[in-house]
């Protein structure tokens, strides 16, 4: 397949660290480079759910492009009663976290931002879950904050980890739980005049 763009030689490059992230892409069979932008995640006075993944995205994706490349970045959220949950500072930040969420629903948001070094284009979009949790006991969720899986997740959880045994339901995209919700990154590139699938190994 030929590239409809004006950069048809672009290199794609994933501005992240996230390991759920690059599984995503690599499902895909994607050839892409992996570059955490390694921003400053801190959350803005009186700053909206979707104001900050959007902002934290687009900053991302900026930060790491180099001439010749297209860059994906994302941002991913747990919101509870209006509250911010990121990833947790420790283990007894992921066990609170945990308490918060148990035997209730939250909801998960995720910033995308696709920016086009050549010509310096920017596009995003924010995508937005639900998730149901189960009631988890005292002893549930120290056994799994003591596998460690939590520790670097939105919200100390993994969907697509151990964490799976606690989601009781989803309303939206499962990608968008995990982390990059594909539908709205295919979307991103089309909007761009690319192809996502151009890019197969």
């Amino acid at each position: 397949m030929s590239r409809s763009t004006s950069d048809p030689s672009a290199r794609l490059v994933l501005a992240s660290a996230s390991p759920r992230r690059r599984d995503l892409l690599e499902s895909l069979r994607l050839a892409f480079e992996v570059r955490s932008a390694g921003i400053d995640e801190s959350v803005l006075a009186d700053e909206a759910p979707k104001d900050h993944v959007l902002r934290l995205a687009c900053a991302k994706a900026q930060a790491v492009a180099l001439p010749g490349e297209l860059v994906l970045a994302a941002d991913t959220i747990v919101v509870v009663d209006g509250e911010i949950l990121g990833k947790p500072v420790d283990a007894r930040d992921a066990q609170q976290m945990l308490h918060q969420l148990a035997g209730r629903r939250h909801e998960v948001y995720s910033g995308v931002a696709l920016f086009e070094a050549a010509s310096s284009s920017m596009v995003s979009g924010l995508e937005r879950s639900e998730v149901a949790i189960a009631d988890i006991s005292n002893d549930e969720i120290g056994w799994y904050v003591s596998t460690g899986e939590p520790l670097d997740k939105a919200g100390s959880y993994a969907i697509q980890g151990l964490g799976a045994l606690f989601v009781e339901s989803i309303v939206g995209n499962y990608t968008n739980v995990v982390g990059l919700p594909l539908p709205l990154t295919r979307s991103l590139f089309q909007r761009l005049s690319y192809d996502i699938l151009d890019f197969r190994a």
